[in-house]
C-alpha cells in the first residue's frame, strides 16, 4: 500500500487509518481482531482511537477500544513498532471535577491509563479531542511537550479544532519553544466540506499539518444505504443520529450522493469507495479515517484504493457537492 508523509514529521502513513470506534461498540472483541489482523495484512500501518470510546454506551466506563487493541497487539508484539498508534485525550473519563479536559493533572493521568489500556509504553500520536475553553493553551501545550519529553508520546495532534484555535496553538508552540501540532482531524466528506475547506485547509497546506478526517462517509449517508424518501430503520445507526436523518431531507446532500451514486455505476464500484477516493485525493489530506465494523466493511473501503477517478469525475464531485 503506497505510503505518505505524516504533516512535518519524517513518518510514513496509509492512505486509510483503521478508526475504532465500533469496537466494543457494534463490534465485538472477536469481530475487531479479525478487523485489525485483516487491516494489517492489506497494509494499513495507521490505528486511531480514544479513551472515551464506547463511554455512551450505558454502564460502559470508556477506554474499551483501547483495550481491545492493547489485547490485540499483545497477541501480536512484533506489530507494535510497524503500527502508528494514535489516541486522544480530552472526554469526561470518571465522576471527579478533573477526570476531564486538557489540564495538565487530566493529561497525566489520562495518558497513564491509556498507555495501560493499551499495553504500550510510548503512543505514537497523542490528540487533543476537541478544544478545553477552561484551560490555558500553554498549560495544554507544556503537558504534551513533557510527555513527549519523557518519550511517552511521540508527537501531538489535535481533533476539532477551529482556524483560529489551531493557529493560536501554532503560535503559542512558537513563542514559547514548544511541540507543536503536526496533525488535524476535522469532519470532512463530500456534504460537508464549507467548515473545513473555508479556513482550515489553507493553514494545514501553508504550515504542514497532516489531516485525517473522520466520517468520510458521513455516517453511513455516502455509502447509499439509506434511501431518501423512507425514515432510517429502527435501531440502525441513521435512526439514532440528528445529523444523518438532516442529510436524508437536504436537497444538497441528496443531489451529491446521486452524483457518487452515478459515478460508481459508471466505474463499476460502490459508492463509499467513489467517496473515500474522492477525499483521499483532496489536498492536504494525508490519510483518511475509515470505521468498519466487520470484514465486509473493510473490504469495500480498501477497495477506494483501487478506484480511478478521471478529472470529470473530480468535477462533477467537486462541483455538485460546492458549499
Amino acid at each position: 500500500m503506497e505510503q505518505r508523509s505524516f504533516g512535518r514529521s519524517g513518518v510514513k502513513v496509509s492512505p486509510l487509518c483503521l478508526g475504532t470506534m465500533q469496537f466494543g461498540w457494534t463490534a465485538d472483541e472477536k469481530a475487531s481482531f479479525e478487523v485489525l489482523d485483516a487491516a494489517y495484512d492489506a497494509g494499513i500501518n495507521f490505528i486511531d482511537t480514544a479513551d472515551i470510546y464506547s463511554r455512551w454506551i450505558d454502564g460502559n466506563p470508556g477506554g474499551v477500544a483501547e483495550s481491545i487493541i492493547g489485547k490485540w497487539l499483545r497477541k501480536n508484539p512484533e506489530k507494535r513498532t510497524q503500527i502508528i498508534l494514535a489516541t486522544k485525550v480530552r472526554g469526561r473519563m470518571g465522576e471527579g471535577p478533573n477526570d476531564e479536559g486538557l489540564s495538565r493533572k487530566h493529561i497525566f493521568s489520562a495518558v497513564e491509563q491509556s498507555l495501560k489500556r493499551l499495553g504500550t509504553d510510548y503512543i505514537d500520536l497523542y490528540q487533543v479531542h476537541w478544544p478545553d475553553e477552561s484551560t490555558p493553551i500553554e498549560e495544554t501545550l507544556r503537558a504534551l511537550d513533557d510527555l513527549i519529553r519523557d518519550g511517552r508520546v511521540l508527537y501531538i495532534g489535535c481533533s476539532n479544532y477551529p482556524a483560529w484555535r489551531l493557529m493560536e496553538s501554532l503560535w503559542t508552540s512558537d513563542r514559547c519553544r514548544l511541540t507543536s501540532f503536526i496533525s488535524l482531524q476535522p469532519h470532512y466528506n463530500l456534504v460537508h466540506r464549507d467548515e473545513f475547506e473555508r479556513e482550515l485547509e489553507d493553514i494545514c497546506l501553508n504550515y504542514d499539518i497532516g489531516v485525517i478526517p473522520y466520517s468520510p462517509l458521513a455516517g453511513g449517508f455516502l455509502t447509499g444505504k439509506y434511501a431518501g424518501d423512507q425514515a432510517p430503520p429502527e435501531g440502525s445507526r441513521g435512526a439514532m443520529s440528528d445529523r444523518i436523518q438532516a442529510y436524508l431531507i437536504d436537497p444538497h446532500s441528496l443531489s451529491t450522493l446521486e452524483i457518487v451514486k452515478q459515478i460508481a455505476l459508471e466505474r463499476k464500484k460502490s459508492p463509499s469507495q467513489v467517496a473515500l477516493r474522492w477525499l483521499i485525493s483532496r489536498p492536504a489530506i494525508v490519510s483518511v479515517i475509515i470505521g468498519p465494523r466487520d470484514l465486509d466493511q473493510l473490504e469495500d473501503n480498501l477497495g477506494c484504493l483501487s478506484v480511478e477517478l478521471a478529472d470529470e469525475d473530480m468535477r462533477r464531485l467537486d462541483e455538485g457537492s460546492a458549499w
